[in-house]
This record gives structure tokens, C-alpha cells and sequence, in this order.
């Protein structure tokens, strides 16, 4: 005896909404790093190489061939003010 057919519309609405949602997850995350592949594993050095491209270029992924610095850039101070404990 052979399967109805309308068994297996749910489970094609299933397959169909998993492929819509890893669709949608990928192209959030394509446009949340300009166009290039997601960063894994980052370290210390990553992130402050990723704030340092932020200020320079106003995104996290951009980065600049300028030999200086745009102006006010030597306001925008990356160290942080931290208390001490001593």
C-alpha cells in the first residue's frame, strides 16, 4: 500500500521553510560583513584590528591602502581608561 500524497505536504513545507531560513541566515550574514566570508576564531588582535578598520573606514570589514590618516583620527583614541584595583 503506497503512501497518500498528502503526507507529504508537510513534510515538503518542512524541507522548504528550513532551505528559507538558511537562505535568509546566510545573506544576514553576507551583508553584516560587506560581501566577504564570516571571521571565525578571532583573537585579542582581530578585534583590535577590527575597531582600528571601524574608525578608519566606518566598517568592521573595510580597509584603507590611505597612507594617512583620514582627518581627526588622532582624536579618536582607541585605549580605554581602566580602573586600578591597587
Amino acid at each position: 500500500m503506497g503512501v497518500p500524497f498528502e503526507a507529504l505536504l508537510p513534510y515538503g513545507i518542512v524541507v522548504t521553510m528550513f532551505g528559507v531560513t538558511g537562505v535568509g541566515l546566510w545573506g544576514v550574514k553576507y551583508l553584516a560583513n560587506d560581501g566577504k566570508k564570516a571571521r571565525w576564531n578571532r583573537d585579542l588582535w582581530d578585534r583590535v584590528m577590527m575597531e582600528r578598520d571601524l574608525r578608519l573606514t566606518g566598517s568592521l570589514r573595510g580597509q584603507s591602502t590611505n597612507v594617512e590618516a583620514p582627518k581627526g583620527f588622532e582624536l579618536s583614541n582607541p585605549w580605554k581608561v581602566e580602573k586600578r584595583l591597587y
